[in-house]
């Protein structure tokens, strides 16, 4: 049996560092700051009753994958995606986004490629690409590898602020369909899965060869949330990022009030059950890792689940963490 950990991540260390990098932020701070650490995106009071809500991250050991294959036009939309759902999930329009690109050897070709990516990631986002910057790290990182970085803001009206704040016990949850792995747990796919399927292999469970389906690109929701947050169906909303829904559904319920998870109400794409499979993973670790078919949980009071046109996979209920049945 393969795990996350046995793959070389350790999700227990990751959350021993946001706590820690929390007790930092503390002191790091301004009288205009709503939210710090911790939550999908950091919130900044404007005045007038604005916020700006910040978000940043990376797309992980996707990255390898995308070098491996020399596919590197899609991986940018990986990018903007990772960090436009992020600062939505506050009820945020994204305005703008700026890229870090590191690269062990500068080619422009190869750069321009990226950015091609990220240029299209924020036409679905619905927000500007405002700049970036292309870093070269001769002697560091090896001719070929690279590493990306994003960091996307948006701006929100405080009486329209989605959260924990807004949920209520029977609230339900509907999912929003992924496109796939999306951006997590490639470090997993590719100790335990990557060596038995040669990239051009199409596997039996697949219908294209496994190259597409690890490429491809993550979903962008934040116009559909955007949409739906402004026509008043949402109350909080979860990307099912790094953590799986372990830990990104807790992140949206206030203290008392836990999360039913009833499993047969979707179909997940065959990718996971290869992955499973080949892994040798359970039910839990696959959880707590991947996205598992859903990309964002939407809580939504039950008189709007109707408008949300995605299937209801689960209610808040009192107490608290998640019960996946």
């Amino acid at each position: 049996m393969s795990s996350y950990r046995d793959a070389g991540v350790d999700l227990e260390a990751a959350a021993k560092a946001v706590s820690l990098i929390k007790d930092l932020a503390r002191d790091v701070t301004r009288s205009e700051v709503v939210e710090s650490v911790g939550g999908f995106a950091g919130l900044f009071k404007l005045g007038d009753g604005r916020l700006l809500a910040a978000a940043t991250d990376g797309v992980g050991t996707k990255t390898e994958i995308a070098r491996m294959a020399g596919r590197l036009d899609t991986i940018g939309i990986d990018l903007v995606a990772m960090c436009a759902d992020d600062v939505v999930c506050t009820g945020a329009e994204p305005l703008f986004f700026l890229d870090y690109i590191a690269v062990g050897k500068l080619d422009p070709v190869e750069v321009a490629s990226l950015v091609e990516g990220v240029a299209e990631g924020c036409r679905r986002a619905g927000c500007a690409l405002l700049g970036g910057e292309t870093a070269e790290h001769p002697g560091v990182m090896e001719e070929g590898q690279f590493d990306v970085a994003g960091f996307c803001v948006g701006i929100v009206d405080e009486a329209e602020l989605l959260g924990p704040q807004r949920v209520r016990e029977g609230d339900v949850l509907v999912g929003l369909p992924s496109s796939g792995l999306h951006s997590n747990g490639y470090s997993l796919v590719r100790s335990a899965v990557l060596g038995r399927h040669g990239f051009a292999e199409t596997p039996e469970a697949l219908a294209r060869p496994f190259v597409d389906e690890l490429l491809e690109p993550t979903a962008i929701y934040a116009p559909t949330v955007l949409e739906l947050a402004r026509a008043g169906h949402l109350h909080a909303a979860a990307h099912i990022t790094g953590g799986g829904f372990t830990e990104n559904v807790p992140r949206v319920l206030p203290q008392g009030l836990g999360a039913e998870i009833d499993r047969g109400s979707w179909d997940a794409p065959p990718i996971f059950e290869l992955v499973r499979r080949e892994a040798g993973a359970t039910d839990d670790d696959m959880f707590a890792t991947f996205n598992m078919g859903i990309g964002m949980v939407l809580v939504a009071p039950p008189e709007s689940s109707e408008a949300i046109h995605a299937p209801v996979i689960g209610r808040v209920v009192s107490g608290s963490g998640v019960d996946i049945r």
